[in-house]
């Protein structure tokens, strides 16, 4: 027995060394048949990483469980610690490349690193993730015949050929190359999701995320919308590599949120797979020189050599996600950059 953060817990190891489950005794119960006044309990993988931990935000807002399964090799409890008194809120720490067994009513996974610095240190790790991991989760939904959520990610189409990309379009992906571990990883996470629906009716959704961004990022991820805060927040070179014509697309945290929630609780008969992103495509350089400008930072801008399979220009045909579900993002690119902003000086500060 012990606690969390005022909390009566007590630590399980659940069935594995691989788990280490907290549970709440007194004003949380666990088992699907204890969830006395019916609340939804959520399942969110990778739940204490950017975009998970702003998912457990919503989904308790919109009074469900949530259910924090993370192994922390890149999420970070820093950005669960203010709902650890929420009595609706646990944490099991595993990895779901190993089985997992627990009773709740939908799952979200997102466990998976996905910058290139972190999927790149342990590449065969990184599609263990995707793979085991997907098996592990579907066999769990499966068992439990519960609808799941696969985030999948726009590097499933590589270096496009088709621009903007509709899901209909297949990729270019380089199946060999150092990216390769997420690109193809999610891939077969994707080849997965779908053959368990049309071979077991599976309910599933699979959304294809593109680049997000907002509070929580990890500040040495190497994404370029942290890298080039930080950069510019401590006044050292902001660092483009090629020359800064290369095209993305930036979705706000809230946005993505916001779909990926919809999504979730459309009618079964749309699985997707759904683009996730924001239309709005700007050069590196424009998103360079706008950071520049709203941190009032005295940064100068260098160029390095573009890294291999790097897509030269990303940006999501969003039709399907207007058609069905009446979502677009709202939040222009320059607001988002200033929340972000404020997180990042406050975290540097701190």
């Amino acid at each position: 027995m012990g606690k969390v953060h005022g909390l009566n817990t007590e630590g399980l190891w659940n069935g594995s060394r691989h788990t280490l489950q907290y549970k709440i005794i007194g004003n949380g119960l666990m088992g699907k048949n204890c969830n006395i006044k019916g609340r939804q309990r959520v399942l969110i993988s990778g739940g204490a990483g950017f975009i998970g931990s702003h998912l457990c935000d919503r989904l308790l807002t919109d009074g469900k469980e949530a259910i924090c399964v993370d192994n922390f090799y890149t999420g970070n409890k820093e950005n669960i610690i203010h709902l650890m008194d929420n009595p609706y809120f646990e944490i099991i720490r595993h990895d779901i490349t190993f089985p997992l067994y627990v009773e709740v009513d939908q799952i979200y996974n997102l466990a998976c690193p996905a910058s290139p610095v972190h999927y790149q240190y342990d590449p065969v790790q990184t599609t263990k993730t995707s793979v085991h991991g997907a098996i592990n989760m579907l066999g769990l939904a499966k068992r439990l015949r519960i609808k799941i959520f696969q985030a999948s990610t726009s590097e499933v189409y590589g270096d496009p050929e088709v621009h903007p990309q509709p899901e209909s379009y297949w990729g270019n992906v380089n199946p060999i190359g150092k990216r390769s571990c997420y690109d193809e990883g999610k891939r077969c996470a994707e080849t997965l999701f779908f053959d368990y629906h049309r071979q077991h009716g599976l309910k599933i959704k699979v959304a294809r995320i593109f680049n997000t961004y907002g509070p929580r990022m990890h500040p040495n991820d190497g994404r370029v919308v942290s890298n080039f805060i930080v950069q510019a927040l401590l006044n050292r070179p902001i660092t483009i590599y090629g020359d800064g014509s290369q095209t993305r697309s930036f979705c706000y945290i809230d946005d993505l949120v916001d779909l990926m929630v919809r999504f979730m609780d459309s009618d079964d008969s749309f699985p997707g797979p759904l683009n996730a992103g924001n239309p709005a495509e700007f050069t590196i350089l424009e998103l360079a020189e706008m950071v520049l400008e709203l941190t009032g930072s005295r940064s100068e801008i260098i160029f390095k050599p573009l890294p291999s399979d790097d897509p030269r220009r990303r940006k999501p045909d969003i039709t399907l996600a207007k058609d069905h579900l009446g979502w677009e993002p709202v939040t222009p690119l320059e607001d988002g950059l200033r929340k972000t902003i404020d997180y990042f000086d406050d975290y540097l500060r701190q």
